[in-house]
């Protein structure tokens, strides 16, 4: 029998948010933000947190480590188990990131942006499915999907789009992040 996505408390008529989906939503998000973390480590070791683009990077992995430090306090209060994919994505993350960053600025950017549209994207729809019950986690959702659609536009306003291969790289590295979000929402 398939678990009803909300339930309705018996003290009052407030919907709250299935503890199946509690789970998926705070896992896929500490893998999400990990990943994330590695992805600016990948770049910032080949650029240096010195240089123009490595300042601009390491901002936004300030904000990713702001991220994942919330998502691993996440995973304690609500007793969450996080992914067991975690050293997958570890190596992953960085290689993605040091790879692109191997490419030159603009691929650096262009993986930004791509990461960062389809994890925009994600806590949008999480935001649609969590209920009343935790306004707390849906505050933070909302600031940390606003981090990440700044970071897409920091990748835009550096040229992300005229990276060579950008539609090419930008559609794998989409599909990549949509079947890591897919996959650690279970494993």
């Amino acid at each position: 029998m398939k678990k009803n996505k909300k339930t309705k408390s018996k003290n009052n008529n407030k919907i709250e948010t299935n503890r199946v989906i509690l789970e998926e939503i705070i896992r896929v998000d500490h893998a999400g933000e990990f990943g994330a973390t590695r992805i600016y480590d990948g770049q910032i070791a080949v650029f240096g947190k010195n240089s123009k683009i490595g300042k601009t990077i390491q901002h936004m992995a300030d904000q990713e480590q702001e991220h994942i430090d919330k998502f691993n306090e996440l995973i304690l209060e609500h007793r969450v188990r996080p992914t067991a994919l975690l050293p997958i994505w570890n190596i992953a993350g960085f290689a993605l990131g040091a790879s692109t960053a191997l490419m030159g600025e603009k691929a650096a950017m262009a993986c930004t942006v791509a990461v960062e549209k389809v994890i925009g994207e994600h806590y949008n729809e999480q935001l649609d499915m969590l209920k009343d019950d935790h306004k707390g986690l849906k505050k933070t959702i909302a600031k940390f999907r606003d981090d990440e659609l700044e970071h897409h536009d920091i990748g835009i306003e550096h040229d992300a789009e005229s990276a060579p291969g950008y539609k090419i790289m930008s559609k794998v590295i989409e599909f990549g992040c949509k079947t890591a979000i897919a996959i650690s929402k279970k494993i």
